[in-house]
């Protein structure tokens, strides 16, 4: 098939790899020529496992070609996929321009039949807006060309997008036309040759159901969250509980661990959108909103910790910092508990020096400007002269560390661990004071 991708963001250019890997023709485009110039060179603007594979092999093999010009978007594919941003407004409502405006440009310059497929978030209705703007656009040129407009939401995790992405768990399709349902039959047919994961529904349907899923998963992290900070105030340790909630087949272990919050470019917009949306139709969404206020609360946890144990004093102190981007295996930093924890530390006077295996040059992008930051080239490096370590990234590589060695190096034996990595038995042992998420406090 030929396929226009219009956006090269997260979704739009793991989207456009990976239909190019299974045979079809894809053309992504975007009005950032920087970003294009990029692309067409082989360089993949943002840290995806397997995705700079796939770009090379989609370049080499001339299935994959990326552009600055929209209108040449329109006239390549039948499919017009929009992977547009949709950012929160002032409001926390999706911000819908620039889907709009992809619409207003396939309506401008179509020539033939198009299925436009919003792969971007969108709240429930786009699709009609969508619908009416082309039709607007189709109506000022005097033109009758047939057109769709399908929801297919994205349920991609970052970090490991590609698998996710070729081997889905399921592809929800909101359409109502026999002609757009086999054509996107025929499009995924090569990812569920094992079973059946399509699932048709109405396009309102699909739309509401990736604002659920995202919402649903941020509210068992607040919900865990909550448990453990309550777990804390009675002497329980979370751990236990999370491994005895987590063991009934109706509760599961998935996004079921205490932390420092949830971040990215996902949970905290989506949940914000959904509210809005219920607001807007009538309905007060209490749990939304508690969802996001407990994250909220949760994002300050850790800066609460350091200050509570250095007696309110952080003037003149130095944070090492493990860990800025908002999950591991990307360098994405939106929404990301540390850029919380350090802004707090910064107010009072405190300096940070951090590492990050794969966002370090999205924090000196974020904070070109700041003074009181030094990023580290190794982890270990981030502790000389520093007087506390916080954990706020669970990458692999922080999971078991010399712990002698940390003990050498920091002024004081002190481990803010915002992602329970590890146990406080053992750090005890090792003569630190260990603060964890949950789990009673341990002092040296």
């Amino acid at each position: 098939m030929k396929i226009t991708v219009h956006g090269s963001g997260y979704v739009g250019l793991v989207s456009a790899a990976c239909f190019a890997s299974m045979g079809n023709e894809v053309l992504c485009v975007d009005v950032d020529h920087a970003r294009v110039a990029r692309l067409k060179r082989g360089e993949v603007p943002i840290v995806e496992p397997g995705l700079d594979d796939l770009l090379a092999e989609g370049l080499q093999s001339g299935r994959l070609q990326f552009t600055d010009q929209p209108a040449a978007g329109v006239q390549f594919g039948l499919l017009q996929f929009v992977a547009v941003g949709t950012p929160p407004d002032e409001d926390g409502s999706a911000d819908l321009r620039h889907v709009l405006q992809v619409a207003q440009t396939i309506g401008g310059h179509m020539q033939s039949e198009k299925i436009v497929v919003h792969k971007s978030t969108v709240p429930v209705g786009t699709a009609d807006q969508v619908r009416a703007v082309m039709a607007a656009e189709l109506h000022k040129r005097g033109k009758a060309l047939p057109f769709d407009v399908v929801s297919n939401p994205e349920f991609l995790k970052e970090g490991s997008a590609v698998e996710d992405f070729n081997h889905p768990d399921r592809i929800v399709v909101g359409a109502e036309s026999a002609r757009s349902i086999e054509v996107m039959r025929t499009l995924y047919a090569p990812f569920t040759r094992n079973h059946e994961r399509l699932m048709l529904m109405a396009v309102r349907d699909a739309e509401f159901t990736k604002y659920a899923a995202n919402s649903m998963l941020a509210a068992r992290i607040s919900m865990m969250n909550e448990f453990a900070d309550i777990a804390e105030r009675l002497g329980v340790d979370i751990e236990q509980v999370r491994k005895g909630i987590g063991s009934d087949a109706r509760i599961g272990y998935a996004f079921l661990y205490p932390g420092a919050g949830y971040g990215g470019s996902c949970f905290p917009k989506d949940v914000s959108a959904l509210t809005r949306t219920a607001i807007k139709a009538g309905h007060p969404p209490l749990l939304l909103q508690a969802v996001e206020e407990v994250n909220r609360r949760q994002k300050q946890m850790l800066f609460g910790k350091i200050q509570a144990h250095f007696g309110g004093k952080l003037q003149g102190l130095t944070l090492a910092l493990w860990g800025l981007a908002f999950k591991p295996n990307t360098d994405d930093m939106r929404e990301a508990p540390s850029r919380v924890l350090m802004e707090a530390l910064w107010k009072e006077g405190a300096q940070v020096r951090a590492y990050d295996p794969a966002a370090m040059a999205e924090a000196r992008r974020l904070y070109a400007k700041q003074p009181l930051l030094s990023l580290c080239q190794t982890p270990m490096e981030c502790l000389d002269g520093a007087d506390a370590l916080a954990v706020v990234t669970e990458w692999p590589q922080f999971r078991s560390p010399d712990f002698e060695d940390i003990k050498r190096r920091l002024k004081r034996p002190v481990i803010f661990d915002g992602r329970n990595l590890y146990s406080p038995q053992q750090l005890r042992a090792a003569g630190f004071s260990h603060y964890s998420v949950g789990r009673p406090a341990v002092t040296a």
